[in-house]
């Protein structure tokens, strides 16, 4: 072949690897294991754009590189292919998601296959294959027969507990329950049936049901997750979301929040993604206060989360909040309340119902993120209730206010104006009064000061007192009168397990006689989507399910009509690439002992608190329950930035293109101050910044018609650019594949690591791939030239390599190396290019440096690299697996050094000494050269200082 012929030469290998299962691991093997894993991709139907196989490729060639170092790889490509997007087009068309989302996956998989990734094809898994998803449906159900003992600190078989009612009754149990759990002596617990004794369990295992606030969103008939909502509206979609209270399934991941966080201690991960999670698990150390109502009878709730409701005792009822400051218990100058909770109804007096109905309605439409993101409005209403400071009794009126949670703690804030920012405007704004609590506050008739130090004044029995001696004061204070208590709160909330939809997991469960959830027979899993006739909610509002006809449990028992969420099917995916096949277990005990968890971990950081959370969650209850022997799923987590769009732009003079007035586009550098509109143009149609006309015309017809285009002297069309977000709108996508047909997978992989530092965000600029397009044939040029008949001759030789081209080769295996191991693949991209450019110097072509450079070169260009390596004589296809080259530090040593000559202070000329030659012998030397003699003019240097491998400087 006269020149290298990316096309013929990719397929070939893309086929060779498919064909012999190139990229499967090994199964009996003494090899060290390494398991590099993508983040679990969903396979929409617009494909891959350039941006979206970054960290693919990043961790492809780590995994490549790692079977060089001899392990054993395990590294899998999978899709999570149960979603929304699925089911909103089955919605639309009444045609089955199944097949949608089928047809998406197969041309993401022909996209991944294009680009060259060493994946074990034949682990594939999908979320919705209900071989995978029987799985999924298990684990829920082991979480259902699972409880959270504190003692233990970690989850048990729900057995245990009951043991410990039939023994002790309550006594002595700590457990992660509900918050309405009752107490019993084993007596009582012994004389309850067996249907009531059930019904006990269902408060303390770690998946249950119960009344939560969700974010409902009417026009898509679910429940979305925090993150699947932005600016109050469904991030799919564009529909507005509501604040609703609902039965649903949770997880008790709450229960887990100390682990959560002290496990972040042991895994590397960035510091910001920790942090995120940090924030979100949110742990404080505070107090416990409960605030009596001035007025108000007890209430009767029979939500399960108690800790929404007010606490009644003795007919008086109390509103119970949880405060990281209770030092600042007496500057307490009014209660805010979620605009959700359980009390408003009762609170509210007949005088403020409209303005509360309507401040409650506005709530409902903005998202707990907004609520919580909005620190710089100020909203509220007052209910016209008070309650009592517990301390003082003072009358504290209440109010709502929409950045108050329902979820969060317990739905109250005990509003201290004079040491908190945001209640201090509030205060300001609703006139309510500042009261300072210590005498080193200052400028609190400006803003609020939220300092520890100084005495407090105007509070009571802590008044004169320290923070430290006054909290402790407080607490001791509120704990011996039944007031409150000493308490650590967290932020993070039991995760909502529901989904109103039919495309996602089927929850095993159904609802016996009793109204009682119930776990179907192991035996009859997987419970299997049923079929019906179209996928919106019932005419009675039930689930999509509840179309199906005759779906019953042993056709009596009504099934859970709502399905898993997005997350169930992502929280655990990673096992089962271990054992995909295994139709007894998750995955065998002895490939989770040899392949224990995830050794590189890349995706995006927009899973930081959900996916990531979540998977962490479930790994702890399967570590607990025995099922796997490590507690963290993934020991080190790399984001990759995001590659953005750089759009292109014609320019439509402002004044044509209206009615009656042709459009007249002029050329970038041809506008010279006229007033012009940009539009985008497809930067498909773009080369190197010159537009192609009549593929525009062709392109957008509707912008076009009888178009006059303005362009350069030479004929040329300039476009404009500007790097802004990879969107269809934009008109700034990239679609891999033509980048692939036009300059090949390899320069792909090679560009797209080349932009700069794998985690920061770069934007994509076709332009620049050219620079990679050469360096591949340069490099194939050191193996062949051409011939004067055109075709190439193999010009490589068995020769004994120079030192000078070993020092370029092991230079370059240094920085191959350091830069996989620590993740810089730019870097070495640009070493690869300085290599090839020095040996092509050089006019190198021996075996021994080019085997070597393949095989430095085969985790970033593997196609080549195959195709050079079966040239080279080798068995095809070994190049995946043959020893990494090892760096020799002696071929770097230097056997001379060029020292500068300098003649009172100025360099005059260079010459060569070897390292080692002595000072004064360097001296006699430099003093005998013609050159410096010249300009010595005959005088005898003053001194002559030689600082070795640096200078040499004489002075006249």
């Amino acid at each position: 072949m006269a020149d290298y012929n990316h096309q013929q030469v990719e397929k070939k290998w893309q086929q060779f690897w498919d064909e012999h299962n190139t990229f499967s691991p090994e199964t009996d093997t003494e090899k060290p294991k390494y398991y590099a894993l993508d983040m679990f991709p969903y396979p929409s139907g617009a494909g891959l754009h350039v941006g979206h196989p970054l960290g693919y490729i990043a961790s492809d060639i780590v995994a490549r590189y790692k079977r060089l170092k001899g392990y054993n790889v395990l590294h899998p490509m999978g899709f999570d292919s149960f979603g929304l997007p699925a089911e909103q087009y089955a919605i639309q068309t009444g045609q089955h998601p199944a097949v949608t989302t089928d047809a998406n996956l197969t041309r993401y998989i022909e996209q991944l296959k294009n680009i060259g990734f060493s994946y074990d094809w034949t682990r594939e898994i999908r979320t919705s294959d209900p071989a995978y998803y029987k799985w999924t449906q298990w684990i829920f159900m082991e979480l259902f027969r699972s409880w959270y003992n504190q003692e233990t600190d970690q989850a048990e078989p729900i057995e245990t507990l009951i043991a410990k009612f039939a023994a002790n009754g309550t006594a002595g149990v700590r457990a992660a329950c509900d918050d309405d759990v009752t107490s019993f002596t084993a007596d009582e617990w012994n004389a309850l049936s067996e249907t009531e004794q059930y019904a006990i369990t269902l408060k303390y295992r770690l998946t249950f049901l119960a009344d939560a606030v969700v974010n409902w969103c009417p026009a898509l008939g679910t429940v979305l997750a925090n993150d699947e909502v932005k600016d109050g509206v469904s991030e799919r979609g564009g529909y507005p979301v509501e604040q609703k209270l609902m039965r649903q399934w949770m997880m008790r991941i709450t229960a887990y929040a100390d682990r959560l966080l002290s496990g972040l201690d042991t895994i590397d991960w960035t510091e910001s993604i920790k942090e995120q999670q940090r924030n979100w698990i949110g742990k404080s150390v505070g107090a416990s206060v409960r605030f009596p109502v001035s007025g108000l009878q007890s209430t009767d709730s029979t939500s399960a989360t108690e800790n929404r409701k007010p606490k009644t005792e003795n007919a008086v009822t109390y509103i119970e909040v949880f405060t990281t400051r209770v030092d600042t218990i007496y500057g307490v100058t009014f209660m805010v309340l979620a605009p959700e909770h359980e009390l408003v109804p009762s609170l509210t007096t007949p005088e403020q119902q409209r303005a509360v109905e309507d401040y409650i309605n506005a709530a409902k439409m903005r998202s707990e993120r907004d609520r919580m993101a909005d620190v710089k409005g100020v909203s509220g209403v007052f209910t016209g209730s008070y309650c009592l400071n517990p301390l003082n009794d003072a009358p504290v009126p209440i109010y709502l206010a929409d950045y108050v949670l329902a979820g969060y703690g317990t739905g109250a804030v005990m509003a201290v104006p004079s040491g908190d920012q945001r209640d201090y405007g509030f205060a300001k704004h609703f006139n309510l009064p500042i009261i300072p609590v210590l005498d080193a506050q200052k400028d609190i008739d400006q803003q609020a000061d939220n300092t520890k130090e100084g005495h407090y004044i105007n509070s009571g029995i802590i008044d004169g007192m320290t923070y430290k001696e006054a909290t402790a004061t407080l607490i001791s204070w509120l704990e011996e009168r039944g007031l409150g208590k000493g308490k650590v709160n967290f932020r993070l909330r039991d995760a909502v397990f529901s989904r109103q939809r039919y495309w996602g997991e089927p929850v095993p469960v159904y609802f016996g006689e009793d109204g009682l959830p119930y776990l179907i027979d192991e035996s009859d899993l997987p419970l299997e989507l049923p079929a019906i006739d179209k996928y919106l909610p019932t005419e009675t509002g039930e689930p999509p399910l509840g179309r199906a006809e005759g779906w019953k449990y042993k056709g009596d028992y009504d099934y859970e009509l709502s399905t898993m969420p997005g997350w169930a099917g992502s929280s655990w995916y990673w096992y089962r690439y271990m054992d995909p096949q295994n139709p007894d277990r998750f995955a065998s005990e002895s490939s989770v002992d040899y392949w224990q968890n995830v050794d590189l971990y890349i995706g995006g950081t927009e899973h930081a608190t959900g996916h990531l959370l979540y998977s962490r969650f479930w790994n702890k209850f399967l570590k607990d329950r025995g099922y796997v022997p490590q507690d963290e799923p993934f020991k080190k987590l790399i984001n990759q930035g995001m590659i953005q769009g750089r759009s292109n732009f014609v320019y439509r003079i402002k004044g044509t293109g209206v009615e009656g007035v042709a459009p007249v586009f002029v050329s970038l550098n041809q506008i010279n101050g006229q007033d012009v509109t940009p539009l985008h143009a497809d930067v498909n149609l773009v080369d190197n910044d010159v537009l192609d006309i009549d593929a525009f015309r062709k392109s957008r017809p509707d912008l076009t018609e009888g178009a006059e285009f303005i362009t350069e002297p030479d004929g040329k069309y300039i476009v404009g650019a500007e790097v802004e977000k990879m969107s269809k709108s934009k008109f700034n996508v990239v679609n891999p594949d033509d980048i692939v047909a036009k300059y090949g997978a390899d320069v792909l992989r090679l560009y797209e690591m080349f932009l700069g530092p794998l985690e920061q965000a770069k934007p994509w600029n076709t332009n620049g791939i050219d620079g990679v397009y050469r360096f591949i044939r340069k490099f194939w040029r050191l193996f062949y030239k051409d011939t004067a008949t055109g075709e190439s001759e193999w010009i490589v030789a068995d020769e004994t390599p120079t030192p000078a081209e070993l020092k370029v080769l092991h230079r370059t295996i240094q920085k191959a190396e350091n830069d996989i191991e620590t993740y810089s693949f730019n870097t070495s991209v640009s070493a690869f290019m300085v290599c090839v450019n020095e040996l092509t110097s050089l006019n190198c072509h021996k075996r021994s440096i080019l085997q070597e450079l393949v095989l430095l070169l085969s985790p970033y260009a593997p196609h080549v690299a195959e195709e050079l390596w079966a040239k080279l004589g080798n068995e095809p296809g070994t190049v995946s697996y043959a020893p990494f080259p090892v760096f020799n530090p002696n071929y770097l040593v230097e056997d001379s050094f060029e020292y500068p000559i300098q003649i009172n202070g100025k360099v005059r000329t260079t010459l060569s000494f070897p390292v080692d030659r002595a000072p004064k012998e360097i001296e006699s030397e430099v003093l005998a050269d013609e050159v410096v003699q010249k300009w010595l003019e005959g005088k005898t240097p003053k001194k002559v200082v030689v600082v070795p491998k640096r200078i040499v400087n004489v002075v006249i």
